[in-house]
Protein backbone atom coordinates (compact mmCIF):
# COMPACT_ATOMS: atom_id res chain seq x y z
CA UNK A 1 0.00 0.00 0.00
CA UNK A 2 3.03 2.30 0.85
CA UNK A 3 4.69 1.75 -2.64
CA UNK A 4 1.18 2.53 -4.02
CA UNK A 5 1.25 6.05 -2.59
CA UNK A 6 4.92 6.74 -3.13
CA UNK A 7 4.42 6.16 -7.08
CA UNK A 8 1.04 8.03 -7.86
CA UNK A 9 1.15 10.45 -4.66
CA UNK A 10 3.36 13.64 -5.34
CA UNK A 11 5.93 13.47 -2.42
CA UNK A 12 4.90 17.26 -1.27
CA UNK A 13 1.44 16.05 -0.45
CA UNK A 14 1.92 12.45 0.85
CA UNK A 15 2.36 13.08 4.21
CA UNK A 16 -1.47 15.14 4.11
CA UNK A 17 -2.62 11.88 2.50
CA UNK A 18 -1.26 9.55 5.30
CA UNK A 19 -2.24 12.01 7.72
CA UNK A 20 -5.75 12.01 6.45
CA UNK A 21 -5.97 8.53 6.37
CA UNK A 22 -4.69 7.86 9.55
CA UNK A 23 -1.22 6.31 9.20
CA UNK A 24 1.30 6.83 11.61
CA UNK A 25 -0.08 10.16 12.41
CA UNK A 26 2.99 11.57 14.87
CA UNK A 27 5.77 10.56 11.85
CA UNK A 28 3.95 12.53 9.38
CA UNK A 29 3.28 15.56 11.52
CA UNK A 30 6.90 15.87 12.18
CA UNK A 31 7.63 15.23 8.60
CA UNK A 32 5.08 18.40 8.09
CA UNK A 33 6.45 20.60 10.58
CA UNK A 34 9.91 19.61 9.24
CA UNK A 35 9.19 20.34 5.58
CA UNK A 36 6.13 23.20 5.95
CA UNK A 37 6.95 23.96 9.60
CA UNK A 38 10.45 25.03 9.73
CA UNK A 39 10.73 27.23 6.16
CA UNK A 40 7.31 29.42 7.58
CA UNK A 41 8.76 30.02 10.61
CA UNK A 42 12.25 30.78 8.61
CA UNK A 43 10.15 33.23 6.33
CA UNK A 44 8.52 35.01 9.56
CA UNK A 45 11.99 35.62 11.18
CA UNK A 46 12.84 36.83 8.07
CA UNK A 47 10.06 39.42 7.30
CA UNK A 48 10.60 40.19 11.33
CA UNK A 49 14.27 41.07 10.92
CA UNK A 50 13.93 43.00 7.61
CA UNK A 51 10.97 45.20 9.27
CA UNK A 52 13.34 45.99 12.04
CA UNK A 53 16.66 47.15 10.11
CA UNK A 54 14.30 48.90 7.07
CA UNK A 55 12.76 50.94 10.15
CA UNK A 56 16.35 52.17 11.14
CA UNK A 57 17.89 52.96 7.35
CA UNK A 58 17.12 56.31 6.11
CA UNK A 59 18.41 57.44 2.46
CA UNK A 60 18.45 60.01 0.48
CA UNK A 61 15.32 58.66 -1.18
CA UNK A 62 13.49 58.11 2.29
CA UNK A 63 13.41 55.46 4.92
CA UNK A 64 14.56 51.97 3.10
CA UNK A 65 11.39 49.68 2.44
CA UNK A 66 10.00 47.15 4.36
CA UNK A 67 7.85 44.26 3.71
CA UNK A 68 4.66 45.88 3.36
CA UNK A 69 5.83 48.97 0.94
CA UNK A 70 7.21 46.35 -0.70
CA UNK A 71 3.67 44.22 -0.95
CA UNK A 72 2.12 47.95 -2.04
CA UNK A 73 4.91 48.14 -5.18
CA UNK A 74 3.91 45.06 -6.15
CA UNK A 75 -0.24 45.85 -6.15
CA UNK A 76 0.75 48.67 -7.95
CA UNK A 77 3.01 47.47 -10.85
CA UNK A 78 0.11 45.18 -11.29
CA UNK A 79 -2.19 47.88 -11.99
CA UNK A 80 0.11 49.50 -13.73
CA UNK A 81 0.15 46.46 -15.99
CA UNK A 82 -3.83 45.73 -15.92
CA UNK A 83 -3.66 49.29 -17.14
CA UNK A 84 -1.15 49.50 -19.68
CA UNK A 85 -2.48 46.05 -21.37
CA UNK A 86 -5.81 47.97 -21.73
CA UNK A 87 -4.35 51.20 -23.10
CA UNK A 88 -3.01 48.41 -25.99
CA UNK A 89 -6.18 46.65 -26.18
CA UNK A 90 -7.65 49.76 -26.92
CA UNK A 91 -4.93 50.93 -29.39
CA UNK A 92 -5.20 48.16 -31.67
CA UNK A 93 -8.81 48.12 -31.42
CA UNK A 94 -8.80 51.59 -33.07
CA UNK A 95 -6.22 50.56 -35.74
CA UNK A 96 -8.73 47.71 -36.78
CA UNK A 97 -11.56 50.31 -36.99
CA UNK A 98 -9.43 52.83 -38.99
CA UNK A 99 -8.23 49.47 -41.50
CA UNK A 100 -12.07 48.90 -41.74
CA UNK A 101 -13.31 52.37 -43.19
CA UNK A 102 -10.00 52.39 -45.14
CA UNK A 103 -11.08 49.03 -46.75
CA UNK A 104 -14.52 50.10 -46.95
CA UNK A 105 -13.47 52.93 -49.21
CA UNK A 106 -10.30 51.64 -50.82
CA UNK A 107 -10.90 47.59 -51.14
CA UNK A 108 -7.15 47.49 -52.48
CA UNK A 109 -5.67 49.05 -49.90
CA UNK A 110 -2.90 47.46 -47.54
CA UNK A 111 -3.52 47.69 -43.86
CA UNK A 112 -0.44 47.48 -42.11
CA UNK A 113 -0.86 46.70 -37.76
CA UNK A 114 1.54 49.30 -35.79
CA UNK A 115 2.70 47.99 -32.65
CA UNK A 116 1.84 49.59 -29.35
CA UNK A 117 4.53 52.01 -28.71
CA UNK A 118 3.50 52.17 -24.86
CA UNK A 119 6.13 51.13 -22.26
CA UNK A 120 7.11 47.78 -21.24
CA UNK A 121 5.22 46.77 -17.66
CA UNK A 122 7.06 45.15 -14.72
CA UNK A 123 5.43 41.77 -15.94
CA UNK A 124 7.41 42.74 -19.64
CA UNK A 125 10.28 42.53 -18.28
CA UNK A 126 9.94 39.46 -16.53
CA UNK A 127 8.73 37.93 -19.91
CA UNK A 128 11.64 39.12 -21.74
CA UNK A 129 14.54 37.95 -19.21
CA UNK A 130 12.98 34.52 -19.40
CA UNK A 131 12.69 33.97 -22.71
CA UNK A 132 16.56 35.51 -23.29
CA UNK A 133 17.96 33.55 -20.81
CA UNK A 134 16.22 30.34 -21.89
CA UNK A 135 17.26 30.84 -25.00
CA UNK A 136 20.89 31.51 -23.94
CA UNK A 137 20.89 28.35 -21.78
CA UNK A 138 19.76 26.05 -25.01
CA UNK A 139 21.83 27.25 -26.96
CA UNK A 140 24.79 26.92 -24.62
CA UNK A 141 23.74 23.28 -23.26
CA UNK A 142 23.16 22.29 -27.15
CA UNK A 143 26.84 23.00 -27.52
CA UNK A 144 28.22 22.28 -23.96
CA UNK A 145 26.50 18.43 -23.26
CA UNK A 146 28.44 17.20 -26.88
CA UNK A 147 31.73 18.81 -26.17
CA UNK A 148 32.03 17.76 -22.71
CA UNK A 149 30.82 13.64 -23.89
CA UNK A 150 33.78 13.99 -26.43
CA UNK A 151 36.20 15.52 -24.83
CA UNK A 152 35.54 13.18 -21.58
CA UNK A 153 35.63 10.20 -23.72
CA UNK A 154 39.14 11.47 -24.93
CA UNK A 155 42.53 11.86 -22.73
CA UNK A 156 44.00 13.64 -25.75
CA UNK A 157 41.40 16.24 -26.35
CA UNK A 158 41.01 17.13 -22.97
CA UNK A 159 44.40 18.09 -22.30
CA UNK A 160 44.21 20.10 -25.34
CA UNK A 161 40.69 22.39 -24.56
CA UNK A 162 41.15 22.11 -20.76
CA UNK A 163 44.04 25.19 -20.65
CA UNK A 164 40.95 27.01 -22.79
CA UNK A 165 38.36 26.31 -20.62
CA UNK A 166 40.19 27.18 -17.34
CA UNK A 167 41.39 30.37 -19.42
CA UNK A 168 37.57 31.55 -20.61
CA UNK A 169 35.79 29.64 -17.38
CA UNK A 170 36.27 33.20 -15.04
CA UNK A 171 36.26 35.63 -17.69
CA UNK A 172 33.10 38.31 -16.34
CA UNK A 173 30.28 38.92 -18.26
CA UNK A 174 31.36 42.50 -18.04
CA UNK A 175 34.40 41.55 -20.07
CA UNK A 176 32.31 39.80 -22.38
CA UNK A 177 29.43 42.53 -22.78
CA UNK A 178 31.41 45.02 -25.01
CA UNK A 179 33.20 42.70 -27.35
CA UNK A 180 29.49 41.20 -28.14
CA UNK A 181 27.95 44.53 -28.59
CA UNK A 182 30.65 45.35 -31.22
CA UNK A 183 31.07 41.96 -33.11
CA UNK A 184 26.64 42.26 -32.91
CA UNK A 185 26.64 45.55 -34.52
CA UNK A 186 29.04 44.83 -36.81
CA UNK A 187 28.25 41.20 -38.35
CA UNK A 188 24.01 41.13 -37.49
CA UNK A 189 23.56 44.40 -40.53
CA UNK A 190 20.46 43.46 -41.91
CA UNK A 191 17.14 45.58 -43.24
CA UNK A 192 14.88 43.29 -41.76
CA UNK A 193 16.03 41.54 -38.84
CA UNK A 194 14.63 38.91 -36.79
CA UNK A 195 15.81 39.61 -33.56
CA UNK A 196 16.70 43.04 -31.73
CA UNK A 197 20.24 43.71 -31.27
CA UNK A 198 19.63 43.98 -27.78
CA UNK A 199 18.48 40.83 -27.61
CA UNK A 200 21.19 38.80 -28.90
CA UNK A 201 23.65 40.87 -27.22
CA UNK A 202 22.54 39.49 -23.72
CA UNK A 203 21.78 36.44 -24.94
CA UNK A 204 25.20 35.55 -26.62
CA UNK A 205 26.79 37.14 -23.29
CA UNK A 206 24.83 34.36 -21.34
CA UNK A 207 25.78 31.63 -23.70
CA UNK A 208 29.52 32.78 -23.62
CA UNK A 209 29.00 32.94 -19.43
CA UNK A 210 27.24 30.09 -18.90
CA UNK A 211 28.63 27.44 -21.22
CA UNK A 212 31.63 26.20 -19.45
CA UNK A 213 30.23 24.06 -16.61
CA UNK A 214 28.27 22.11 -18.19
CA UNK A 215 30.88 21.14 -20.18
CA UNK A 216 33.29 20.60 -17.52
CA UNK A 217 30.36 18.74 -15.36
CA UNK A 218 29.88 16.41 -18.44
CA UNK A 219 33.47 16.10 -19.09
CA UNK A 220 33.67 15.10 -15.24
CA UNK A 221 30.82 12.52 -15.59
CA UNK A 222 32.00 10.77 -19.17
CA UNK A 223 35.43 10.21 -17.78
CA UNK A 224 34.18 8.68 -14.61
CA UNK A 225 32.24 5.99 -16.22
CA UNK A 226 32.42 2.47 -14.35
CA UNK A 227 35.77 0.62 -15.94
CA UNK A 228 33.07 -2.83 -15.70
CA UNK A 229 30.42 -0.47 -18.10
CA UNK A 230 33.33 0.24 -20.48
CA UNK A 231 34.09 -3.47 -20.73
CA UNK A 232 30.72 -4.39 -21.35
CA UNK A 233 30.49 -2.32 -24.20
CA UNK A 234 33.72 -3.55 -25.38
CA UNK A 235 32.45 -7.06 -24.66
CA UNK A 236 29.74 -6.38 -26.95
CA UNK A 237 31.22 -4.36 -29.79
CA UNK A 238 29.22 -1.16 -29.48
CA UNK A 239 29.70 1.40 -31.93
CA UNK A 240 31.33 4.53 -30.78
CA UNK A 241 27.33 6.75 -31.27
CA UNK A 242 25.86 3.27 -29.98
CA UNK A 243 28.53 3.77 -26.71
CA UNK A 244 27.54 6.84 -26.24
CA UNK A 245 23.35 6.51 -26.16
CA UNK A 246 23.99 3.13 -24.29
CA UNK A 247 26.91 3.59 -22.07
CA UNK A 248 27.94 7.52 -21.44
CA UNK A 249 24.88 9.25 -21.45
CA UNK A 250 23.15 7.33 -18.81
CA UNK A 251 26.13 7.04 -16.74
CA UNK A 252 27.01 10.57 -16.91
CA UNK A 253 23.25 12.18 -16.17
CA UNK A 254 23.85 13.25 -13.08
CA UNK A 255 27.08 15.00 -13.59
CA UNK A 256 25.38 16.51 -16.29
CA UNK A 257 22.48 18.23 -14.66
CA UNK A 258 24.87 19.21 -11.69
CA UNK A 259 26.50 20.96 -14.68
CA UNK A 260 22.85 22.40 -16.31
CA UNK A 261 22.02 23.68 -12.98
CA UNK A 262 25.03 25.68 -12.36
CA UNK A 263 24.80 26.96 -15.84
CA UNK A 264 21.18 27.82 -15.28
CA UNK A 265 22.07 29.64 -12.34
CA UNK A 266 25.11 31.59 -13.50
CA UNK A 267 22.82 32.20 -16.57
CA UNK A 268 20.02 33.95 -14.81
CA UNK A 269 22.97 36.00 -12.60
CA UNK A 270 24.63 36.92 -15.74
CA UNK A 271 21.68 38.08 -17.82
CA UNK A 272 20.23 40.75 -14.81
CA UNK A 273 23.33 42.27 -14.93
CA UNK A 274 23.69 42.21 -19.12
CA UNK A 275 20.61 44.05 -19.21
CA UNK A 276 21.64 46.72 -16.85
CA UNK A 277 24.81 47.23 -18.56
CA UNK A 278 23.74 47.38 -22.03
CA UNK A 279 20.55 48.89 -21.35
CA UNK A 280 18.75 46.11 -22.82
CA UNK A 281 14.87 44.70 -22.22
CA UNK A 282 14.38 43.08 -19.23
CA UNK A 283 14.15 42.75 -14.99
CA UNK A 284 18.04 44.19 -15.45
CA UNK A 285 17.06 47.60 -16.96
CA UNK A 286 13.94 48.01 -14.80
CA UNK A 287 16.49 47.97 -11.90
CA UNK A 288 18.19 50.24 -13.34
CA UNK A 289 15.81 52.66 -14.37
CA UNK A 290 14.41 52.35 -11.39
CA UNK A 291 17.83 53.58 -9.91
CA UNK A 292 18.38 56.44 -12.21
CA UNK A 293 14.47 57.22 -10.99
CA UNK A 294 15.42 57.91 -8.37
CA UNK A 295 11.69 58.71 -6.76
CA UNK A 296 10.60 57.87 -3.35
CA UNK A 297 8.83 54.36 -4.83
CA UNK A 298 11.95 53.21 -6.51
CA UNK A 299 13.53 51.79 -3.37
CA UNK A 300 10.74 49.47 -3.20
CA UNK A 301 10.16 49.05 -6.60
CA UNK A 302 13.69 47.48 -6.94
CA UNK A 303 13.87 45.27 -3.77
CA UNK A 304 10.19 43.80 -5.86
CA UNK A 305 12.80 43.19 -8.68
CA UNK A 306 15.35 41.82 -6.23
CA UNK A 307 12.61 39.08 -4.72
CA UNK A 308 11.09 38.39 -7.87
CA UNK A 309 14.90 37.96 -9.49
CA UNK A 310 15.62 35.48 -6.82
CA UNK A 311 12.37 33.56 -6.81
CA UNK A 312 12.30 32.43 -10.57
CA UNK A 313 16.09 31.90 -10.04
CA UNK A 314 14.80 29.24 -7.39
CA UNK A 315 11.72 28.22 -9.70
CA UNK A 316 14.24 27.75 -12.64
CA UNK A 317 16.69 25.84 -10.30
CA UNK A 318 13.41 23.61 -9.08
CA UNK A 319 12.36 23.02 -12.40
CA UNK A 320 15.72 21.76 -13.73
CA UNK A 321 15.88 19.46 -10.60
CA UNK A 322 12.39 18.03 -11.23
CA UNK A 323 13.57 17.27 -15.06
CA UNK A 324 16.51 15.81 -13.79
CA UNK A 325 14.21 13.49 -11.32
CA UNK A 326 12.08 12.38 -14.77
CA UNK A 327 15.13 11.39 -17.10
CA UNK A 328 17.24 9.78 -14.37
CA UNK A 329 17.67 6.18 -14.20
CA UNK A 330 18.21 5.94 -10.45
CA UNK A 331 14.82 7.25 -8.92
CA UNK A 332 16.15 6.45 -5.83
CA UNK A 333 18.97 8.87 -5.51
CA UNK A 334 18.12 11.78 -3.10
CA UNK A 335 18.19 15.18 -5.23
CA UNK A 336 18.71 18.44 -3.71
Amino acid sequence: MNTNLSLKTPRAIAPFVKLARGESPRAQLDVLFRTVGLPIIGLLVFLMLWSGVAAKIDTSLGQFPGPAQVWHQTEALYVEHVAERDKATAFYERQEERIAERLANDPDYEPRIHDYPGKPTFFDQIVTSLITVLSGFVIASILAIPLGIVIGLSSNLYAAFNPLVQIFKPVSPLAWLPLVTIVVSAVYVTDDPMFDKSFLTSMITVVLCCLWPTMINTAVGVNTISRDLINVSQVLRLGWLTHVIKIVLPSSIPMIFTGLRLSLGIAWMVLIAAEMLAQSPGLGKFVWDEFQNGSSDSLARIMVAVLVIGLIGFLLDRGMLALQRAVSWDKTAVLR
